[in-house]
């Protein structure tokens, strides 16, 4: 019967059921608000057409540095533009990048890592693994940021770049934790008995290995997608991402920070934006973290 495994269960945990890993995530109070505050980022991002009091593009210099005020409730900026408007436009931009690098980032780090942790024997098995893994080794060695700025110089400045560059930053990561996943969920008894029954490779690896290393990959790339916002942040901060007057959070920065003193909300307000974005998808990875291994319970 090479189709399946006969009387097996196919679980790293077998106690560890969907409801047992909501109701551990939902007894941990920082991971609860992180969602929330996360699902309420998202909403922002998707609905800011709507939501937005202006177009965060229309100038206006008669009202330029306003304070916040009931008309304008951030502020404008040294154009006249509305900061709540240009924020919540901004939040479309800076998740979209983060979302879209982490993605990929994860995709392929999947796909990678499961050739690499797979393929160890024989020849050409050893000779792929070889090559992913000091690839990733390779691009490890560079710092994040450093890394990034070099690609899309290299590549030129933009969105789409600047995602790709990030992309490529946490690419590695993905590759070391599924192909480390990996080499210890093939060593299960399941696996041997899929081999001894005449199971295909390519049905071992996606129907039956790949769902069994999602829960670490799953909370990785959490964790990630916080650090990719800072990250496109940081390029668009350098003019390597987002250009003016795209209304980016990072870019946003680096235009406010020429009236620091005489308008610090014009940069305050983007900079609130990425560290409360930050911190509460943090608080959802530390929640999703805790949820998935079960000797973390509380």
């Amino acid at each position: 019967m090479p189709g399946g495994f006969p009387g097996v269960k196919l679980a790293i945990h077998p106690h560890d059921d969907k409801q047992g890993i909501w109701r551990r995530f939902a007894r941990h109070p920082g991971g609860v608000l992180g969602a929330l505050v996360t699902a309420a980022l998202c909403a922002i991002a998707l609905l800011a057409p709507w939501l937005s009091p202006e177009d965060p593009l229309v100038q206006d210099l008669e009202r330029r540095l306003q304070r916040p005020s009931w008309v304008h409730l951030l502020g404008t900026d040294d154009f006249g533009r509305d900061i709540l408007s240009r924020i919540m436009h901004g939040a479309r931009i800076s998740l979209s990048v983060g979302f879209l690098s982490v993605g990929l980032a994860t995709s392929g780090g999947l796909v990678l890592g499961l050739l690499a942790g797979y393929s160890t024997t024989g020849r050409s098995g050893r000779l792929i693994e070889t090559v992913i893994m000091r690839t990733s080794d390779v691009l490890l060695a560079f710092p994040a940021i450093l890394l990034a700025i070099a690609i899309v110089t290299a590549f030129g400045p933009g969105l789409r770049n600047a995602m790709l560059a990030i992309a490529i930053v946490y690419l590695p990561r993905f590759i070391r934790l599924v192909r480390a996943s990996i080499l210890v969920e093939k060593e299960q008894p399941y696996i041997e008995a899929g081999q001894a029954l005449g199971v295909s490779r390519r049905r071992l690896l996606f129907r039956h290995l790949l769902p069994n290393v999602m829960a670490p990959v799953i909370v990785q790339a959490t964790l990630a997608l916080a650090e990719a916002v800072t990250e496109a942040a940081a390029l668009s901060f350098l003019g390597l991402g987002a250009t003016p007057p795209t209304p980016e959070w990072g870019a946003m920065l680096s235009e406010g920070r020429a009236y620091l003193r005489l308008a610090p909300w014009v940069t305050v307000f983007p900079g609130l934006a990425i560290f409360l974005t930050v911190v509460s998808v943090n608080l959802l990875g530390d929640g999703l973290r805790d949820a998935f291994d079960p000797r973390l319970r509380r």
